[in-house]
């Protein structure tokens, strides 16, 4: 069999009812599992492939018809310029919070010796990120799963930035360690009756404790907000990434703090 069936044969078994981009998720995963870019695959779609490879290529498709995301299928998630290894253990990196890092380059001078926070760092890719543009900045990730802590620690490692990075396992009520130039947090803040409403295959895969928020999706955040002025250097930033409805919220816990003027 060659590629161009294989990938007819898993559109059909994902339908569009599993999957909203069957023809695209087939792709990745027979890439993947073939060990070439995708590109390669499109152009070599005679290649034939073997009967053993086929069999592990459809119980990744039927994974994927389950609902499980592509990135924890094949282990890692593309963010800002480089590869992050993921599992269920961490939220999948998405585009939206690329504007962390994006905002907190912008404020960093490129040979500047910055300490830098990251409150729930899951993966460690928004610090990592950071990081790997700012050789000469320092960054500790705290978050209250040790098992997101060691995929992590994976991360800094496969990005050559271990040294200059540190990952403790704290919540940010408890954390005393430290003044920080930057403070970044994608904390938890979808409200936890709206979780039930999430696509399903982040609330049937993507861990609870990073996305439930608490009734108003705004306990992490405050939380965040009330400790930061004990961190921060006079003249840090802090940026967090919240809910398109939470603006006005964030806002006023903020002025309450004095963060805001």
């Amino acid at each position: 069999m060659n590629c161009q069936k294989a990938l007819y044969n898993a559109k059909r078994i994902l339908g569009y009812k599993s999957t909203k981009s069957p023809i695209l998720d087939s792709e990745i995963l027979l890439s993947f599992l073939l060990k070439i870019e995708r590109n390669q695959l499109l152009i070599n779609l005679d290649q034939i492939i073997k009967k053993n490879d086929y069999e592990k290529f459809i119980k990744l498709i039927l994974r994927r018809k389950k609902g499980e995301p592509i990135a924890y299928i094949i282990g890692f998630k593309e963010f800002w310029k480089n590869k992050y290894f993921v599992n269920s253990d961490v939220l999948i990196p998405r585009p939206d919070s690329e504007v962390i890092v994006e905002e907190s380059l912008k404020l960093i001078p490129k040979k500047a010796f910055f300490n830098i926070l990251d409150v729930g760092t899951g993966s460690g890719c928004i610090i990592l990120s950071i990081l790997k543009e700012r050789k000469n900045c320092f960054g500790v990730g705290i978050d209250i799963s040790l098992k997101a802590l060691k995929v992590a620690k994976i991360n800094a490692k496969m990005q050559q930035i271990n040294n200059r990075i540190k990952f403790i396992n704290s919540d940010i009520d408890k954390f005393c360690f430290g003044k920080y130039d930057i403070i970044l947090s994608n904390p938890p803040y979808i409200n936890s009756f709206g979780i039930n409403y999430l696509e399903n295959d982040i609330k049937n895969y993507e861990p609870k404790v990073a996305l439930d928020g608490g009734i108003e999706g705004l306990s992490c955040i405050e939380k965040l907000i009330k400790k930061s002025p004990k961190l921060i250097k006079k003249k840090g930033k802090l940026f967090i990434e919240i809910g398109s409805n939470q603006l006005n919220k964030t806002k006023r816990l903020l002025y309450k703090k004095k963060i805001l003027h």
